[in-house]
């Protein structure tokens, strides 16, 4: 074994440790590894909790009004999440009932909108909207936002994969709730934001590259600590009156699809 004298350092030090096997040291450098392996297992939130805690969070609240089982609607939560994970955004899901929610007044459903909250709608397809048959879902800043299960599933029924429905479900959900956090003139020419999705965008959501660029991300983060500071101020908020009507986004895909 080599040792390399620092400045300083007196000559027999260095003959010493050059020669002596020192088992007690490794020992000990092998229990201190297996005491920090055992505190991030019992404790991980103490070990971890200075990256996690420093990014910024949402609350999104997912209506289901279509024949999506649980099972997909998961998978779509779990990949919109780990996009939106990437562009350094933490993601809470609240899955609620489609219909009138329970009587109780504690159930996060029936609560009034908060700053950090977002709501996502799954809906079976467009009827009478401007979109049409073009779009996979839309916008409406600054918290609602709409995706289409059907269009989804017509996609991959005509690749014969049902197992793509999650995947590019969680995908149109991350696009729209970008609208939500990047402003209604926010696609780009590249990433998940395009506003027209080919064959070259839906290889990439499989691959699970479809994402956000940095500077995105870095938007993403910004909006989001906004919203957490409005949180924080004003601990609850009513749903705005201009839901129905704020600027709208729409995620389409390109004719060259056959669906």
């Amino acid at each position: 074994m080599r040792i390399i004298r620092t400045a300083g350092q007196h000559p027999a030090l260095g003959d010493f440790f050059g020669h002596q096997q020192l088992p007690w040291f490794r020992l000990n450098i092998m229990a201190l590894a297996g005491l920090v392996g055992v505190i991030s297992f019992v404790f991980p939130e103490t070990i971890f909790a200075s990256s996690a805690d420093s990014s910024p969070k949402i609350r999104i609240r997912v209506n289901n009004y279509t024949r999506v089982t649980p099972a997909m609607l998961a998978g779509a939560e779990r990949e919109a999440g780990r996009i939106l994970d990437r562009a350094g955004l933490r993601t809470v899901w609240l899955d609620c009932p489609a219909g009138p929610s329970t009587a109780d007044s504690q159930d996060p459903c029936r609560k009034a909108l908060e700053a950090t909250d977002i709501v996502l709608r799954v809906l079976s397809e467009s009827t009478q909207n401007k979109f049409q048959d073009t779009a996979f879902g839309f916008a409406v800043v600054p918290v609602l936002a709409s995706v289409y299960y059907d269009y989804v599933a017509h996609l991959a029924s005509s690749d014969g994969a049902e197992f793509e429905i999650p995947i590019i479900l969680g995908c149109v959900v991350a696009h729209e709730v970008g609208h939500l956090l990047l402003g209604s003139n926010s696609h780009s020419g590249s990433g998940i934001m395009q506003g027209q999705w080919e064959r070259g965008q839906i290889r990439k959501a499989m691959m699970g590259t479809l994402l956000f660029t940095p500077e995105q991300a870095k938007l993403i983060q910004a909006e989001a600590q906004v919203r957490m500071r409005l949180q924080t101020r004003r601990p609850t908020s009513v749903l705005p009156t201009t839901l129905t009507s704020g600027p709208k986004c729409s995620t389409e895909i390109h004719s060259s699809f056959s669906i």
